[in-house]
Formats: C-alpha cells, sequence, structure tokens
C-alpha cells in the first residue's frame, strides 16, 4: 500500500516542475554571502526546489493555455524514469560538493572547515520542507479551481480561471498577512516586551542615566538601554591606556516606556543630556540604534578611548523587535523616533556658540543606519550643518546610501564605491580604504562602512532576474569566489543569509569589528594627539577573546 502510494504521487508530479525542482536544489548548494548550517541550507534547498517546482508547473500551465502541441506524450513513462534517475544522480553530486562549497566561505573568514555538509539531516529537511510547500500549494490551486468553476457560471471561462488566481491570491494573502503573521508578529511583540521588561542589572551608580538622580527612570530604560549606560569603558580604564587623566563618558538613553511618544523621549533624553553636561564635552555622538534598541559596543568603546572619555552620546529606542521584524510591523516608529531625537539635540546645539559646543555626529547600524539617514534633512541644516555621521551596514533599503551607491564613480565596485572626490562621502571595509580620496575631507564627513559579505547591505529582489552589480569581479575580499549567479535561486540565497547575518564571525557579514570601527572614528572625528602606535594599541586592546 506504502509503495502503491508513493508511485501514485510520484505519477501525480509534473515532468517540468519536477526537473526543476531538482536543478533548484542543486543550484541551493551552491555558496552565497553566508556559510549555512545543515539546518539553514535543508530549509533554503526546500524553499528553492518548491520555487522551481511552481515555475515548472507555471510553464506546463502556460504551454497549455496557449494550446501549443503536448511534448513527450509517447514516452512520458521512460522520460519520467530518466528524470528520476538523472536527478538522483544530480543530487548525489551537488550534496557532495555541498561541504567544499561551504568551506569556501569558511576559509575566507578563517573558520574552522566542515567535515562534511550533514547531507542526510539537509537532504530530510528539503524534503519536508518541499512536501509542506507542495501541500499549500495544491491547497491553493484547489482554491482557484473551485472559485473559477463558480465564477464559470457568469463570465467566460479564460475569465474565470484569472479571476479564480485572483481569489485564491487575494485569499492567501489575507490569511497570511492579516492573520496568521499578525498574530505571530504580535507574539513575537509581546515576548520582546517582557524580556525587554526585565531588570537583572542593580541600579545604575552616580550621576548616570537611570541613576536616582537622573531624569530617566531606571526601569524604563529596558535592557538594552541599561545595558547601554552601564557598559563600556570608565574613566580609569580610559586613564590606564593613555597614561593619562581621562574624563568619564556619559552615555544618554530613553527607552520605550519612559515615555509616551517619540517626541516626549527624545525631549527627556535631551534634558537628560544637558543635565549630564553632554553639551560641554567636545564630542556628541547622536545614535540611532538597532531595532530592539542595542547599542553595538564595539562602536562607542573605541570612540570614547580615541577621545579620552571626552565624548557624549544619546539614543532612544523606538521597538522591543529586532530589525528585520521592526521594519515589518513598525517602520514609521524608527525613522520618526530618529528624526525627532535629531531635531531635539540638533535645535538646541546650533543654539550654543560655535567656538564651544561640541563637534556632532550621527552613528547608526544597520536598521539604525537606515533611520539616522532619514532623521537629517540637508536643507534643514545646509547653512549649519553638524559634523558627520558613521553609517555602518546600511540596509539595502537606504534611498541616500543607494543614490550613491548608483552614481559612485566609474570602475569602482558597487561594494566598496568611490563617490566623486571622496570630500565628503567615503567608504570603507576591512582594508580601511578611508584615506584614498582625491581630495581632503570637506566640512561634512559621511562614512559608510560595509561588509562585501553583508547581505543586509547587498539583498537585491532583483537579483531573481539579473546578477547584482557587486557580484561583478572585482570581487570583496570576503566573498566566496565559488559563488555564482543563478537566476531566482540567488535571490532566495541572499533572502536566507539575511534572516541569519548576524550569525557571522566578528569582522564579517553583519558583525562589525572594533578594528574598523576605529579607523572610521578616526578619519571621521580627528581625534587630538592619536598616533598610528596608538591606534594599534586600542585595536589590541579592543579584540574580545574567541569565545565571546
Amino acid at each position: 500500500m506504502t509503495v502503491s502510494f508513493v508511485h501514485r504521487f510520484l505519477r501525480s508530479l509534473s515532468i517540468v516542475g519536477t526537473v526543476l525542482a531538482i536543478v533548484f536544489f542543486a543550484a541551493s548548494l551552491t555558496p552565497s554571502l553566508m556559510p549555512r548550517s545543515y539546518l539553514v541550507q535543508g530549509l533554503l534547498s526546500g524553499v528553492c526546489a518548491a520555487a522551481g517546482y511552481l515555475l515548472g508547473i507555471g510553464i506546463a500551465a502556460l504551454w497549455r493555455f496557449l494550446e501549443l502541441p503536448a511534448l513527450l506524450r509517447r514516452h512520458a513513462a521512460w522520460v519520467e524514469a530518466a528524470i528520476l534517475c538523472i536527478g538522483l544522480l544530480v543530487t548525489i553530486a551537488s550534496l557532495w560538493n555541498a561541504t567544499e562549497w561551504q568551506n569556501s566561505i569558511r576559509t575566507l573568514w578563517k573558520m574552522e572547515p566542515l567535515d562534511s555538509a550533514d547531507p542526510y539531516r539537509l537532504a530530510a529537511i528539503a524534503a519536508v520542507t518541499f512536501l509542506v510547500a507542495l501541500l499549500l500549494g495544491r491547497f491553493f490551486y484547489w482554491v482557484c479551481i473551485k472559485s473559477s468553476r463558480f465564477l464559470a457560471r457568469y463570465v467566460p471561462q479564460r475569465v474565470s480561471i484569472i479571476l479564480g488566481i485572483l481569489v485564491a491570491c487575494t485569499l492567501f494573502w489575507s490569511l497570511g498577512q492579516g492573520v496568521m503573521v499578525r498574530m505571530a508578529l504580535d507574539a513575537a511583540d509581546a515576548s520582546f516586551k517582557q524580556l525587554d521588561a526585565l531588570v537583572d542589572e542593580p541600579e545604575a551608580p552616580g550621576l548616570v542615566t537611570g541613576s536616582p538622580s537622573s531624569l530617566v527612570s531606571w526601569e524604563g530604560l529596558g535592557r538594552q538601554g541599561r545595558h547601554f549606560v552601564t557598559t563600556g569603558p570608565m574613566a580609569d580604564d580610559i586613564s590606564k591606556f593613555w597614561n593619562a587623566p581621562a574624563e568619564e563618558p556619559i552615555r544618554v538613553y530613553a527607552g520605550l516606556n519612559n515615555a509616551d511618544t517619540p517626541e516626549s523621549r527624545a525631549q527627556l533624553a535631551l534634558r537628560e543630556l544637558q543635565r549630564q553636561g553632554g553639551f560641554e564635552r567636545s564630542a556628541l555622538v547622536i545614535i540611532t540604534p538597532t531595532g530592539t534598541g542595542w547599542v553595538d559596543p564595539e562602536a562607542m568603546d573605541s570612540l570614547e578611548y580615541l577621545h579620552r572619555g571626552d565624548v557624549a552620546s544619546v539614543a532612544v529606542q523606538y521597538s522591543y523587535l529586532t530589525s528585520w521584524l521592526s521594519l515589518l510591523v513598525e517602520p514609521d516608529n524608527g525613522r520618526d523616533t530618529a528624526r525627532a531625537l535629531f531635531m531635539a539635540v540638533y535645535g538646541h546645539w546650533q543654539t550654543l556658540p560655535k567656538e564651544t559646543r561640541p563637534a556632532l555626529y550621527l552613528y547608526g547600524l544597520s536598521l539604525g543606519a537606515l533611520n539616522s539617514e532619514a532623521s537629517a534633512d540637508i536643507y534643514d541644516m545646509v547653512g549649519d550643518p553638524f559634523q558627520g555621521a558613521l553609517w555602518t551596514g546600511p540596509p539595502f533599503r537606504s534611498t541616500r546610501w543607494r543614490s550613491i551607491t548608483e552614481q559612485r564613480n566609474e570602475g569602482s565596485p558597487a561594494w566598496l564605491p568611490r563617490f566623486r572626490d571622496g570630500s565628503a562621502v567615503r567608504f570603507t571595509n576591512q582594508d580601511n580604504h578611508l584615506g584614498e580620496a582625491e581630495a581632503p575631507w570637506g566640512p561634512l564627513r559621511i562614512i559608510y562602512l560595509q561588509y562585501a559579505s553583508d547581505p543586509v547591505v547587498f539583498f537585491d529582489a532583483n537579483a531573481a532576474f539579473r546578477e547584482p552589480a557587486w557580484m561583478q569581479k572585482p570581487r570583496g575580499p570576503d566573498v566566496s569566489p565559488e559563488f555564482r549567479w543563478l537566476p531566482v535561486v540567488t535571490m532566495l540565497q541572499l533572502l536566507f543569509d539575511m534572516m541569519t547575518a548576524t550569525e557571522s564571525p566578528l569582522g564579517f557579514g553583519h558583525v562589525y569589528a572594533a578594528d574598523d570601527y576605529t579607523d572610521s572614528w578616526v578619519a571621521l572625528t580627528d581625534p587630538p594627539d592619536v598616533e598610528p602606535s596608538d591606534v594599534a594599541r586600542l585595536k589590541a586592546l579592543l579584540v574580545k577573546p574567541e569565545t565571546e
């Protein structure tokens, strides 16, 4: 009975769909930007196989719809048997090469090579994923047929087919986007909110944000805010590094629970910054955090050391969710909050004497970079600009970043553009290219720190149809030479890469290293009395053990 069921199931599959499913499965095992575990690879391969099958049955359906002559009708059984044999051989060959393909990335990233890609578990996960997608697809087809047959009573048959497809699409979109996804996202929001509310640190000491003398309550800061204001180098640490007196860095933060609106949180942060004397420091940084409210310590620690603690920084939380969920659920919150904070701080900063006020900088990582970009309108501050911005790992949706990249100088690669003479905008990566500009810095400095292996930066939905510019030679130093553009498959690979981008080692993917932040801050802020030997010592100090 089982053999009979399997036989009927295999006979029910589309020949064209099966061929493309096998091709897409094999192609999915080739390397992309991120190394993949067998679990991620299995899910990706199953999705790619389902996409190939869908494309195949779409081609077959279009062929029939156009009433073109049927092919392979006489020898269908032999063709099916041949396809199964060839497909088995292709699957085995691709699984055999999967380990080598993944190690082509791991070798570049100085990771331990894989002994095996776990082909059996990988294939099992891919098969289950494909079957789930196939069942969903057949349910979609059933809805299409039922809707079409009902509508055929009132409209011509071909019109009813199109309308049936539209009905099924509307139903699935409504269920997916309006019910299931919404419920899942609401549950995630509630979970992150509860996690954020956990108070597992002692109350902030002294005069820092969240302390008894602060205008900002300790509980309202949230988990990420509490971590930000209580970590980082202290004056003693910085003094020991320089063997000279140092100041205590100022870190100001306002959490979602500290006030009700973005504007009120921004004003609260401004008052707290004033209370702590933030505008009396030599450098002031407006930080836009990631979705959860996290601020990368690799960035701020290096800056505070470089300026001997004479730094103030301020951030406001806008979400509990991780960046990609925040972008889906509440895309306006981050932009509105970043804009409110910038206008509050910049508005006060403008009123201060130019000779004594701090140099003003913007900083953002990932979604924070996107929202930080959107916070400052050039027309609002053209007469009195801030000093610069460091935007790290800017997401592919960043409009200013995309515009500059598209207008890059001829001959410069898309993963490391050169823009005009480099007096205003420069790009860098692990190899520090900030000194290669044709002209010295102007009054406003913008630095984009991005790795060629970062899928959050380089994801492109159009990769389904054409090769992205950043894949063309010369390649980035951290991108596998075995990475090849494949229609549809490459886009799906990049999508999965983006979801696992923060699992890369330090200095690759979407995890940025203190070394590269240090070089960027030196170029952006010109810290006084800092020699190249000091920069090298600081980089050595900030290196974290592998266990971290």
